[in-house]
């Protein structure tokens, strides 16, 4: 078989398999091409995207990826397609969603407008809101506790945002330190190298339940802002978003997402088998009944 005919049988073969093929700078068209979708995921971000003790990624964000795994699947007709697990941090997921790296990235990252300049979002999957984490006797009751202290927050998400702009705003002289993810702001809180850890609420929820002695902490503060996460995917790619976003609202519509809640928020979770008892919001149960794409800044 010559070079020409050997280029004519890989262009059949190709075209026979769909559309997606015939255009690899499509998101569809990358992964039919390469037989592999690339996820994004965190390693640290319990109940949400995290590591378990196998070594597989599980998590609430990650039983809803599964199921756009399995409809792009459907989709481009390829059962076997080989999923590859990217860990992401707040630091470098926008560029590896924007250089390619990443096909979608199913964390806990914040819909914001300004980042809708860089990134597509998928429709909304959770709302959170911003607190802290504490201990019990540190005598931080709220945000205006925190003058003259120190608190970390997550590198590159909007609660160091928020945290440096009250701190400029409000002449607070708080000393501000921004941990690369969740497990390393937890060991800050837990070494007494901060007094408050400021995230979203869930997460340190999350959070709390990996210290040694959970009992010890306490969420408080006046929530600073709502948090709509969703999945983010490269701009201008809408074939792929609307199966994304198709395959979510399905999922957040029926009666799956309920089950799905409970397991991961109602029920006890790994590693240390502890339950969130964090029970789904009004708000949260509104967004189910209409998926929508919306931030909320």
């Amino acid at each position: 078989m010559n070079r020409y005919t050997m280029l004519a049988t890989a262009v059949m073969a190709a075209v026979s398999t769909g559309a997606f093929a015939q255009d690899a700078q499509t998101t569809l068209g990358k992964i039919q091409v390469s037989n592999t979708i690339a996820i994004g995921h965190r390693e640290t971000s319990v109940p949400f995207s995290y590591i378990d003790a196998n070594n597989e990624v599980i998590g609430f964000s990650q039983d809803i990826c599964n199921k756009v795994i399995d409809a792009v699947k459907a989709k481009i007709k390829k059962p076997d397609l080989k999923v590859r697990f990217i860990p992401v941090t707040s630091q470098n997921r926008i560029a590896l969603v924007q250089n390619g790296t990443v096909d979608l990235e199913c964390g806990v990252t914040t819909n914001l407008k300004a980042r809708q300049a860089q990134v597509a979002f998928s429709d909304t999957f959770f709302v959170a809101t911003t607190r802290l984490l504490t201990r019990k006797d540190s005598g931080i009751k709220d945000f205006p506790d925190l003058a003259g202290k120190t608190v970390v927050t997550n590198q590159g998400t909007t609660s160091e945002r928020i945290l440096r702009k009250m701190n400029e705003e409000k002449k607070m002289n708080m000393q501000i330190i921004s941990a690369k993810d969740y497990g390393e702001g937890r060991l800050t809180l837990e070494t007494g190298r901060a007094v408050a850890y400021m995230m979203d609420d869930v997460l340190l929820a999350g959070t709390r339940s990996l210290t040694t002695n959970p009992s010890e902490y306490v969420l408080v503060g006046t929530p600073q802002s709502s948090e709509a996460y969703g999945f983010m995917l490269r701009k201008d790619d809408p074939e792929f978003k609307k199966l994304v976003d198709d395959t979510m609202s399905e999922v957040m519509q029926g009666p799956e997402i309920k089950a799905m809640y409970a397991k991961w928020f109602m029920k006890p979770v790994p590693p240390k088998n502890i339950s969130f008892d964090f029970p789904m919001s009004d708000a949260l149960q509104k967004l189910y009944a209409n998926p929508n794409d919306t931030a909320f800044e």
